[in-house]
């Protein structure tokens, strides 16, 4: 811990739990949008609220809370602070930051304390990416799963972050601030007040998710909006995962493969297709993300597939799959630099795949969504009441 006048800054291990930061990873990999500087990526509450994925704010809540009262705690200013920005954040190769303070910048001035919750570890999730102080202890911060780290967002603690080499390094970020303008929660209640206008009941399909604009989900190094040198991330990480993309529709019927990615489509392994439709790409990607976080709690939950289930690809569906890659991943050397990790430690087994249990991770998704769904339905009244997000514990009311 640094003195608390020069440099004051908390450092906090273990925080959040694996399984807190497992569920945050998910839900940065299947909703995030390109970033604010190149090589990141970003998901903020509001951006899930107008992709229709407003329940996954639901897992963050508690932990917003907590660390509101750790900050308030820490620097001795209770009931003084609001939240400010709440967002999922990843850094891939080549992503850096030289020395700053996070209020240097004239509009962000507001900003009076920042905490970063790491959700992944150095040297085995990626290489590269650790953070520096520029004065006071600790000097460098080796992030790892779970730990927090606390400073005020001033001159006091100027710092900077290393070039990631190799990987996706993974936080939630959250700035607070004194000045109650500026306060996230208010905007975040009122936009879910408008979707939210009145009673809405578990409609099937109501949780689908929505893609955003086009453009927030190609990613190219210099942040070119030129498609012919950008790679889709939706896509992208499906294939990371070893899926392919068929669309139902053909590819010459749109003018832009974009169009392609908002219409039904089916997931694809090996030379086996998924006999399911997804309603797009953000659909299908929120199912193998799930997939990917539950793989082996689901091994055990897989069931005899019912016949049709998966059926083999046909010729011309294997020359959609391939049309699409070839469209939505032109560099796919760019896909494995960005998504993957080449160097870095993965020890332990590496999960069977077996299209039973990726059908049992299908009915789990739907099942988790709509819970989280019943969940911010019943929060809604209270935050509105009181204009501000909080845990609300239904069994003590």
């Amino acid at each position: 811990m640094a003195d608390r006048q020069q440099n004051p800054r908390l450092m906090l291990s273990n925080f959040l739990s694996l399984e807190q930061c497992k569920e945050l990873e998910f839900i940065h990999k299947s909703c995030s949008t390109v970033g604010y500087r190149p090589s990141v990526f970003s998901t903020t509450l509001s951006h899930l609220i107008a992709t229709n994925s407003a329940h996954l704010i639901v897992p963050l809540v508690l932990i917003r809370e907590k660390l509101k009262e750790k900050v308030e705690e820490f620097f001795a200013c209770e009931y003084e602070l609001c939240i400010e920005f709440t967002g999922l954040v990843s850094w891939t190769k080549g992503a850096s930051i030289g020395w700053h303070s996070d209020d240097n910048r004239p509009y962000l001035k507001q900003r009076n304390f920042a905490a970063v919750c790491y959700l992944n570890s150095y040297g085995r999730d990626f290489r590269g990416g650790l953070f520096h102080f520029q004065d006071g202890e600790p000097t460098t911060v080796k992030p790892s799963a779970g730990d927090v780290l606390i400073y005020t967002a001033d001159n006091r603690n100027v710092h900077s972050v290393d070039e990631i080499i190799d990987g996706e390094r993974l936080t939630l970020t959250l700035w607070f601030s004194r000045d109650g303008s500026h306060d996230e929660d208010a905007k975040l209640i009122s936009r879910l007040s408008e979707i939210f206008s009145s009673e809405v009941t578990d409609v099937p399909g109501f949780n689908l998710p929505l893609p955003a604009s086009s453009n927030m989900y190609w990613f190219s190094p210099d942040q070119s909006s030129d498609h012919d040198s950008a790679i889709n991330i939706c896509c992208a990480r499906i294939y990371a995962l070893g899926f392919g993309i068929c669309p139902l529709e053909d590819k010459t019927n749109f003018l832009d493969v974009s169009d392609l990615l908002m219409k039904l489509l089916q997931l694809t392994r090996n030379n086996g297709l998924f006999n399911q439709e997804f309603e797009n790409v953000l659909h299908a990607l929120q199912v193998v993300q799930y997939y990917s976080w539950k793989a082996s709690e689901l091994q055990g939950q897989a069931t005899i597939l019912e016949e049709g289930k998966v059926i083999p690809l046909s010729r011309s569906q294997s020359q959609k799959v391939r049309d699409l890659e070839s469209a939505c991943v032109k560099d796919c050397r760019l896909a494995q630099t960005t998504f993957g990790c080449l160097s870095c430690d993965r020890s332990g087994t590496p999960e069977i795949f077996r299209w039973g249990s990726f059908s049992a991770a299908v009915d789990a998704w739907r099942d988790y969504t709509n819970e989280l769904h019943k969940d911010l339905l019943r929060s809604l009244p209270y935050w509105r009441n009181h204009q501000l997000i909080f845990h609300v514990a239904f069994d003590e009311l």
